[in-house]
């Protein structure tokens, strides 16, 4: 009886996956993504009238790996707050019907915008700067572009890499990520 109080005990107190809510199009929502009109310039000025940094996150019904992004590494302490402090997160259905509004004007469906993108996988993240030439599309002006998932770390170092404007030095992420990796370690 002892044992199996034990057991129970453990089970209860083991922790749990967050259970990642989907909303009526079959999408990960989270508490970080914000509901607008899918104009990126719009978008982008609100961003950036906050402090935050514009990021799109392209996601689709059913992806096994916008899940686990969703359940095993957006619910990381301190990823989830610097997506909350720090970025300004739109989501864009690979195979959806929402009007969308690119840097120079373009407006088109989601699922065509993804194509003119040239946005393959999902998730596929695009990061963007503070500024934007109006003549250019979103595939065009990001900064970083995350393609599919990744793990906590990765995800983590790419966040912080953005925010720290490391695509305009002369350390590629890569090279950013090997030393956060060594940083931690030791």
């Amino acid at each position: 009886m002892i044992r199996t109080f034990l057991l129970l005990a453990s089970i209860l107190m083991a922790p749990m996956a967050v259970a990642s809510e989907l909303g009526d199009d079959g999408l990960h929502k989270a508490p970080w993504m914000r509901d607008t009109f899918k104009d990126l310039r719009e978008d982008l000025e609100e961003a950036n009238a906050e402090g935050r940094r514009l990021m799109v996150i392209i996601e689709q019904r059913g992806c096994i790996y916008c899940k686990k992004m969703h359940e095993e590494v957006f619910v990381d302490p301190d990823i989830e707050d610097l997506l909350k402090d720090s970025f300004f997160v739109i989501q864009i259905n690979m195979f959806g019907d929402v009007e969308v509004t690119d840097f120079d004007g373009t407006t088109l469906p989601e699922k065509d915008m993804v194509k003119r993108w040239g946005a393959l996988f999902t998730p596929t993240i695009y990061f963007f700067p503070e500024d934007v030439p109006r003549d250019v599309t979103a595939a065009q002006a990001a900064v970083a572009t995350m393609p599919g998932a990744f793990g906590r770390g990765t995800t983590f170092d790419m966040l912080n890499w953005v925010l720290e404007k490391g695509y305009e030095g002369d350390e590629p992420f890569q090279k950013y990520h090997a030393r956060m990796i060594a940083a931690r370690k030791g």
